[in-house]
């Protein structure tokens, strides 16, 4: 997990920047993501995922007035339910590392790197890789603001389980999207925000050899909830 490298989606903090950011503004915070997740296999087996919240930090730095970096980590723990068989706890990450170029006062461009995966007792599934996206932020009045995003990624993955003592290579695949209504208040130096994020994954594995292994298709949808505090250096 040292390389928490990643893109394309970037959360609410992509398009925080354009509220109030300077050459030298630093902006930190944290971020929730209450969200279910959808799961569907080739082999039609039947998982269910609890809803759970995945949360953790965000960090922005703006480079000059047009350019600027973003850093969001995300975490949380599901409950795995599989048809026959007892739940599963598994660990899930989401993290994203962006530069973010701002083309007009509403729309920026991003680029970077995305890292996720999950962890389960006794295994694990990891991927990383580059993804493009856009955001936009549009004043609505009275210190209220508009913020959006929609990215895609592709990701090379891995996964293993020692139990079977197998690994499998995978080409991974997908989007997000999100609408959120923040407010900044100038007296503190802070933007909450509360919306909604979309996010799909397809994983299709490279010629897999192993019993019960098949492609898969993933959807996370649910409530985000930021709060960033900006300030001077």
């Amino acid at each position: 997990m040292n390389k928490l490298i990643l893109i394309a989606v970037t959360a609410l903090i992509t398009a925080i920047y354009p509220l109030r950011a300077s050459a030298s503004d630093i902006t930190i915070g944290a971020t929730t993501w209450y969200t279910a997740w959808d799961y569907e296999d080739d082999d039609e087996n039947d998982i269910e995922y609890d809803p759970a919240f995945l949360y953790g930090p965000v960090l922005s730095l703006a480079i000059t007035p047009e350019l600027s970096m973003s850093f969001v980590f995300l975490y949380g723990e599901f409950t795995m339910k599989v048809e026959n068989d007892p739940a599963m706890d598994l660990n899930r990450y989401d993290s994203d590392l962006t530069l973010n170029y701002r083309i007009s006062n509403y729309f920026k461009l991003f680029a970077g790197a995305k890292y996720m995966g999950f962890t389960w007792d006794p295994g694990t599934h990891r991927a990383i890789g580059p993804g493009v996206g856009v955001s936009a932020v549009f004043p609505v009045g009275n210190d209220f603001f508009l913020l959006g995003y929609i990215s895609g990624m592709y990701l090379k993955g891995n996964e293993d389980e020692n139990e079977r003592d197998y690994s499998e290579k995978t080409n991974e695949y997908g989007g997000n999207a999100s609408l959120s209504l923040a407010y900044y208040i100038p007296d503190a130096s802070t933007t909450i925000s509360l919306g909604g994020r979309y996010q799909q994954l397809k994983i299709d594995y490279i010629d897999p050899d192993t019993t019960n292994v098949s492609d898969s298709m993933s959807r996370f949808y649910g409530v985000t909830l930021t709060a960033v505090y900006t300030f001077n250096i």
